[in-house]
């Protein structure tokens, strides 16, 4: 039996899109990609055979036939894009990060609301394997109240590359691209925190856009959220270090999805998500109060599941069902790049709501 066909418009075809959405979108019955935008019509002939090419942004907002816009282009032309895509009637997913700034993030918000139209962005690393496989731990009470969480995503790039991410400073450098993606797993196990501290640099010679962060959230509870990125390291550490009352949690290595995609796996093939025995993570966990008897065994990952995103976008766009990514939600990481922004250049710690409206 058929079902219902959500028809796409894709703007933009780098990496995101031809290694993450389009190759989603395909293995899901659910969607039709009918046109992309983008100057790399070999790549387009190759991957996607008999989807229109579009040369400009206004040939799909106009085509009355398609019902979701997803912008895979530079983080700066995110806010225009979805504005036009939005007042056009379509429903949108946007790339992350979001938009640039807060102001941007709201008023896009309010748009999408006036118009009763779907708006996301693709915060994928929700369903990396090891932060699904952390959230299990957590709720099974294995670590116990939790009072410090490290997270890592470290890379060793010396040199800078010839393209936007690395030399743009409206939404370029990792703090808006890596950041993101640990800004928002934080945000989703702890909520909104009180203050905010970070140190924002550019380390790597002829680098303009920050190439490392170092990020504190403190919370009221004592708690304690550690976020950090560079381009300069060599052996990376643990991806995940979480320590709570009762236990330690401890994660090396990054979720195989990506890798899996770029080598033309799809959520339907044997293993998807899946990560080797090698990697799993390893918790230590008290078992004796009294002698302070501890225990240490390895946790079997959770697959990860990029899928599942577009999985839920469908339901919301065809039943009106929860959005996988809230755009409020969304505007919380942007805020809070902000305000790590804001904390590296005045060196000091930043309350959250300290002379921000939000």
């Amino acid at each position: 039996m058929s079902i219902a066909k959500v028809r796409v418009g894709m703007i933009g075809y780098g990496l995101s899109g031809k290694v993450f959405h389009a190759p989603l979108l395909k293995a899901n019955e659910g969607y039709e990609i009918v046109k992309v935008m983008t100057t790399r019509e070999e790549e387009i002939e190759a991957d996607l055979n008999g989807v229109e090419i579009a040369y400009s942004a206004e040939e799909i907002f106009e085509d009355y036939t398609i019902d979701l816009v997803i912008i895979c282009t530079p983080t700066e032309s995110h806010y225009s894009l979805t504005r036009a895509a939005l007042q056009s009637g379509k429903h949108v997913v946007v790339e992350k990060p979001f938009v640039v700034t807060s102001a941007e993030a709201k008023d896009l918000i309010e748009l999408a609301r006036e118009e009763e139209l779907i708006l996301s962005v693709f915060q994928n690393r929700r369903w990396d394997s090891d932060f699904l496989t952390l959230q299990e731990c957590m709720s099974q009470g294995l670590l116990g109240e939790i009072h410090t969480y490290k997270a890592h995503f470290d890379r060793y790039r010396p040199e800078v590359k010839q393209r936007w991410k690395e030399h743009s400073l409206s939404g370029g450098g990792v703090l808006y691209d890596l950041g993101s993606h640990l800004i928002d797993q934080a945000l989703i196990l702890f909520g909104i925190p009180l203050t905010v501290w970070a140190d924002v640099q550019s380390q790597r010679p002829g680098s303009t856009a920050p190439d490392y962060f170092h990020i504190i959230f403190g919370y009221e509870t004592g708690l304690r959220v550690e976020l950090r990125a560079g381009s300069l390291v060599i052996q990376p550490g643990p991806k995940l270090e979480v320590h709570g009352k009762n236990g330690s949690f401890q994660k090396f290595g990054l979720d195989p999805q990506e890798e899996q995609l770029k080598a033309g796996m799809t959520p339907a093939d044997e293993g998807w998500g899946l990560e080797k025995e090698v990697s799993f993570a390893e918790v230590t966990t008290i078992i004796d109060s009294v002698s302070g008897e501890q225990e240490t065994f390895p946790v079997p990952s959770i697959a990860g599941n990029y899928d599942r995103f577009y999985d839920e976008v469908y339901d919301a766009v065809i039943d009106g069902a929860a959005l996988p990514v809230h755009p409020t939600e969304a505007l919380e990481v942007i805020h809070a790049i902000e305000l790590a922004i804001r904390s590296s250049n005045e060196k000091r710690v930043i309350q959250w709501f300290d002379e921000v409206e939000y």
